[in-house]
């Protein structure tokens, strides 16, 4: 059985959000927001992060984090980002759009994750300069990083007392935030506003609804902004109850958790399996849904050619391939399992089950 561990964008919808579109759509229901199911999700999110929240659905993740930053950026404005973010090399300048001109920061850090102590001497360098610089504005960190490696608590809190020490708005792209929540075994709570978050980009997509994000605010002030913002960019659906209903389907009984667990787990696999094949190391921890691997080039070239499907990741030395692994909620055992066997095959090495 050939295994498709290119994203986790190739999973289709999970059975409860399905269920939940469904039943949304017997009969008509009040537009732009005005329907129970919209009404539930904030009461929803308020219950799950428990505090009142502000909640705007929207349908995808480039939506959500530009529409996020803007609220907390003004056009001369720097957001400070890991080079690696979503927001400085997946969202073809949406950000810097939808803010009016604000540029976008690199903040290095290892293994995906923003070192506080470098974030702290990048807003010095620029502070000195005065209208010379962009002015320091914003700070957006993603939760499962870009690595596949998880903020814990702690972690999030001490970015959160540089960025509002140096009075930046805090931004946290969620898109794998489920797999983050499920990794660390925290409340959601704990990892966003009780650590200093301002505003999530809560992703449902990758984790199993059909295309639903939603825009939590946690600071109320920023309500009345963000409605008009999301409108004047086109994400203010007419039929609003679609989108409330898969993340109402998805966050049901706890369907989101266990739907990360289980694609988490299939990465935990690949990744104490893979690391002890001869001539394979692993890039990063794996901590969440994510394997990073460095292999030899034949070895990856081989997986391809037996129908494996995963992208190229990076660059490596001659004679090696650096690869990505993204597991699913839809991913099966099997599927885990005939590709481990067929990379033990191609590398000498038997794989127990």
């Amino acid at each position: 059985m050939q295994a498709n561990f290119a994203s986790d964008n190739v999973s289709p919808a999970a059975p409860s959000v399905m269920a939940a579109l469904v039943a949304a759509n017997a009969g008509p229901a009040m537009p732009y927001g005005a329907d129970p199911w919209s009404e539930r999700l904030t009461e929803t999110l308020s219950a799950l992060f428990e505090c009142e929240v502000t909640v705007f659905t929207v349908a995808t993740g480039t939506a959500a984090n530009a529409l996020a930053l803007s609220l907390l950026s003004p056009p001369w404005g720097a957001v400070y980002c890991h080079p690696d973010s979503h927001a400085q090399v997946d969202e073809c300048g949406a950000p810097e759009f939808w803010t009016g001109g604000a540029k976008l920061v690199g903040v290095g850090g290892d293994h995906g994750k923003i070192d506080p102590a470098a974030l702290d001497a990048t807003i010095d360098a620029a502070t000195p300069h005065g209208v010379h610089n962009a002015q320091p504005a914003a700070l957006t960190i993603t939760q499962a990083s870009e690595a596949g490696t998880v903020y814990t608590p702690d972690e999030v809190a001490a970015l959160a007392a540089v960025a509002h020490k140096r009075r930046l708005g805090l931004h946290m792209d969620g898109a794998r935030f489920a797999n983050a929540v499920a990794a660390l075994g925290c409340a959601p709570a704990d990892i966003t506003w009780r650590a200093g978050i301002d505003v999530l980009s809560l992703g449902a997509t990758k984790g199993g609804a059909l295309a639903a994000e939603a825009v939590v605010l946690f600071k109320p002030e920023l309500a009345e902004e963000a409605g008009f913002r999301r409108k004047r960019a086109g994400h203010l659906w007419s039929k609003s109850r679609f989108l409330a209903a898969q993340l109402e389907g998805w966050l049901a009984d706890g369907a989101w958790l266990a739907l990360a667990r289980h694609a988490n787990a299939c990465a935990a696999r690949l990744a104490t399996v893979l690391e002890n094949l001869p001539g394979v190391m692993l890039l990063h921890p794996c901590e969440a849904n994510e394997v990073f691997a460095e292999l030899p080039a034949s070895l990856a070239a081989s997986l391809g050619e037996a129908g494996h499907v995963f992208y190229p990741f990076g660059a490596a030395d001659a004679g090696r391939s650096a690869i990505r692994l993204v597991t699913a909620w839809s991913t099966t055992t099997a599927e885990v399992e005939d590709f481990l066997a067929d990379a033990g095959r191609m590398a000498g090495r038997s794989v127990a089950a």
